[in-house]
């Protein structure tokens, strides 16, 4: 296998919803069995048990989960290292890329804004960026670029619930338009470093206002509110919550009214020098699974300024910070260090906020409602919401059971490994035991 085996393509697909190296020989030399703190494992045995399997397998360098319910501290679960040639053990403030997980923590930014009064939910976002006034549609996204005028202008609402009509380079049908993205340079995520062709070489994704101004450019996929699809839409509202806010970026308003009101002081768009020994190492994993380094701490791609903190896929965090924002969530906006975000702002993002009439079929959310960014859940999942990420990282709270879940690992992409569906079952099977234990 060599690097070319490998393209953007290939190592974001299936992520959202999940949601020049040589391979490693042999098994590595860390310790394979979870470090719980007291009684975790014993409380959470069905993950432990997951957790460790795929560590002593070798198939990803280290694992850990967070979970807690209300108000109480989480119990961590965590095995291996932070990378294969790591000396760090894996752990609750090791640093993981978020990628698509950032995706809710940007859909409640919005949320206060909407509190504050400076944001509406159906709000044109043409009342912000002048470029989305007159919008084109694709006649026929598959095809080729030919449009027509879009007859409803993109709101707020359609942004948070990927219901605006945009596209996503790398990802999903519509190739054309992600073509098109993708030679405009509108590609807001970062991999690696490394010449792996397909990831880089491209143009530089612009600042922010010429982000927008290329952006409605682009014929939009569908007419807004009319199809869910997965798009880029988080990071163009990004920069329409700076402009709302008059904030000097999104990523400060985002640290002055979410990360440092948290405490999630290891939460970044850009990985301090100082943080390097915490960050984790991202790994690709071939068909044969095999898995090799392509994003290192100390050379990471991290470590670079991007040209605007990206709100669909820009967050580094850790598995103690992310739980400090699940847990606003599912204590209605408060946090121990107090409240947060108001308890009517957190209802409403965590609520069905899709278009009426908006069409689900055959997309990763048939079935399931839309909120703030991530998924809202029906019937037996009623209460869920969150979203994951393309290197592994899983996000849910459920704002009925008030239970919070997290699962931190670093592999692209996501659907080598089973691990989303195996952690939700385990989580099922053990909050059901605890139930049973508790009749």
């Amino acid at each position: 296998m060599s690097q070319n085996d490998f393209s953007r393509r290939e190592l974001l697909r299936s992520s959202a919803w999940l949601g020049g190296a040589a391979l490693l020989a042999g098994a590595p030399a860390f310790p394979a069995f979870a470090r719980n703190a007291p009684g975790a494992g014993a409380a959470w045995p069905k993950v432990t048990a997951m957790i460790n399997r795929y560590v002593s397998e070798a198939k990803v360098a280290g694992m850990t989960a967070a979970l807690g319910w209300g108000d109480r501290e989480p119990s961590y679960i965590s095995a291996g290292l932070e990378g294969f040639d790591d000396k760090d053990q894996a752990g609750p403030e090791s640093l993981y890329r978020a990628y698509s997980q950032t995706k809710p923590l940007t859909g409640m930014a919005a949320m206060i804004l909407i509190a504050d009064g400076k944001l509406k939910l159906d709000q044109p976002i043409a009342d912000f960026a002048p470029e989305f006034a007159r919008m084109n549609v694709a006649i026929d996204p598959d095809k080729g670029l030919d449009a027509r005028p879009a007859e409803t202008l993109i709101t707020v609402r359609h942004l948070l619930t990927h219901t605006a009509g945009m596209g996503y380079a790398g990802i999903g049908k519509n190739k054309p338009i992600a073509k098109e993205l993708e030679r405009l340079g509108l590609t807001p995520a970062i991999i690696t470093n490394l010449p792996i062709p397909g990831l880089g070489g491209g143009p530089a994704t612009p600042d922010p206002e010429e982000f927008l101004r290329r952006a409605a450019t682009v014929p939009l996929c569908y007419e807004p509110g009319r199809i869910w699809r997965y798009s880029m839409s988080l990071d163009v509202l990004g920069i329409i919550i700076q402009r709302a806010a008059g904030a000097k970026s999104f990523g400060q308003f985002v640290q002055d009214r979410l990360l440092g009101p948290l405490g999630m002081a290891d939460s970044f768009f850009q990985v301090p020098a100082t943080e390097i020994d915490h960050l984790t190492t991202n790994y690709a994993v071939s068909a044969n699974a095999k898995p090799f380094p392509i994003d290192q701490p100390k050379t990471s791609i991290y470590l670079k300024p991007t040209p605007f903190a990206f709100g669909g896929s820009g967050l580094v965090t850790s598995p103690a910070d992310f739980d400090r924002f699940l847990s606003m969530v599912v204590n209605a906006g408060r946090h121990r260090r107090g409240r947060v975000m108001s308890e009517a702002a957190v209802r409403l993002g965590t609520s069905n906020l899709l278009p009426a009439g908006a069409d689900l079929s055959g997309t990763w959310i048939a079935g399931e409602h839309f909120g703030a960014g991530g998924v809202v859940g029906v019937g037996k999942r009623a209460g869920v919401y969150g979203w994951s990420g393309a290197a592994g990282t899983i996000g849910y709270c459920n704002v009925k059971s008030r239970l919070r879940t997290g699962l931190y690992v670093q592999y692209m992409p996501t659907d080598r490994y089973p691990i989303f569906d195996e952690f939700n079952a385990a989580v099922d099977a053990d909050t059901a035991a605890k139930g049973k234990r508790r009749r």
